[in-house]
C-alpha cells in the first residue's frame, strides 16, 4: 500500500512521476539523456547498470523493469540474470565488468569507488566519460530505488506489465507519453 495516494493503475515509478509532474520532468530528462542519449555504451549496457544497482538495492519494481528492458534490448534473457548473480562470471566484456563493479560500489556509497576500481576500468578500455556516466547512472538509480520503495509504491498486479513497460522504455524512452497513462486503466 503506497504511503501517499497514487493512481492504482500506475505501479512503481510511473505513479510517482504522474503524482508530481513538475519534479518528474527534470528526472525524466536526465534519465532519457543518460540511458537513451548518445553514448559509447549501448542502451543494453546502460540498462544493465540500472539493473545491477536496483538489484543491489533490493528494489523489486526497478530490478524487474530494467531487467526486462535490458533483455529486450539484448534480444536474450541470460545476460541480465547472470550479471545480477555474479558480475565476474557474466557474459559481458572486461570493460563492462569493471563498469558494473563501479556501479555496484557507487550503490554502496560514492566513497566506496576506489582508485583501484577506476584503474581496473581504464585498463579494460573504459573512457573517463564512460566512468562518469556509470557513476551518474548508478547514483540516479539509487534515487529511483529509494523514491519507489520509500513511498511504498505498489507492484503491478500482472507480471506482464513489466514486458509492456520494457517495450515502452525501449521504443519510447523515458519521456512521458504524450497521451498520458489513462489508457492503462483496465
Amino acid at each position: 500500500m503506497p504511503h501517499i495516494p497514487l493512481e492504482d493503475h500506475l505501479p512503481g515509478i510511473t505513479g510517482l512521476l504522474e503524482y508530481s509532474k513538475s519534479t518528474a520532468q527534470p528526472i525524466r530528462e536526465l534519465t532519457q539523456f543518460l540511458l537513451r542519449g548518445p553514448s559509447s555504451l549501448t542502451e543494453a549496457e546502460r540498462e544493465l547498470i540500472a539493473t545491477v544497482v536496483s538489484y543491489g538495492n533490493e528494489c523489486t519494481f526497478c530490478t524487474t523493469a530494467h531487467t526486462a528492458a535490458a533483455d529486450l534490448l539484448a534480444g536474450e534473457s541470460d545476460t541480465a540474470r547472470l550479471v545480477k548473480n555474479d558480475i565476474d562470471t557474466a557474459p559481458v566484456n572486461d570493460k563492462m565488468k569493471a563498469l558494473l563493479h563501479i556501479a555496484a560500489l557507487t550503490r554502496e556509497s560514492g566513497k566506496s569507488v576506489s582508485e583501484a576500481a577506476i584503474e581496473r576500468a581504464k585498463l579494460a578500455g573504459a573512457t573517463d566519460v564512460e566512468i562518469h556516466d556509470t557513476v551518474l547512472i548508478a547514483a540516479l538509480f539509487c534515487l529511483y530505488n529509494r523514491y519507489v520503495d520509500g513511498l511504498g509504491t505498489a507492484l503491478p498486479a500482472n507480471p506482464e506489465y513489466y514486458n509492456t513497460l520494457a517495450d515502452r522504455l525501449v521504443n519510447h524512452g523515458y519521456t512521458r507519453l504524450p497521451q498520458g497513462y489513462e489508457h492503462l486503466k483496465k
